[in-house]
């Protein structure tokens, strides 16, 4: 599996538009691998999406608790869509609506 950089510090800084936007992008790659049926990209999409997840929950915790819920609420779907033959079709276009207000608060 390739390793990557996760910056943190630049992530503490991202509004939530621009976080939810970018686990988004690992969603989208993470479901795309899959439909090829490329198990090793399918998998570390699915790894990365999961740490961001996993890392903006633990800032939400301390920011906005009362958001955590829909967070995992989406981790636990992208589980589902990815690992099982169940794909939640709304993920990608909730993930997509974040990525949009971000482009548009730019």
């Amino acid at each position: 599996m390739a390793s990557y950089v996760f910056d943190k510090r630049a992530w503490e800084t991202m509004s939530l538009f621009e976080q939810m936007g970018n686990i988004g992008s690992e969603v989208g790659r993470a479901l795309a691998a899959k439909r090829r049926n490329d198990k090793q990209s399918t998998e570390s999409a699915l790894y990365r999406g999961l740490d961001l997840i996993d890392f903006t929950a633990q800032l939400w915790v301390r920011r906005s608790p009362h958001r955590l819920k829909e967070l995992l609420r989406a981790r636990e779907l992208f589980i589902q869509s990815v690992t099982t033959t169940r794909e939640d079709k709304t993920l990608e276009p909730y993930f997509m609506q974040f990525a949009i207000a971000a482009r548009l608060r730019r």
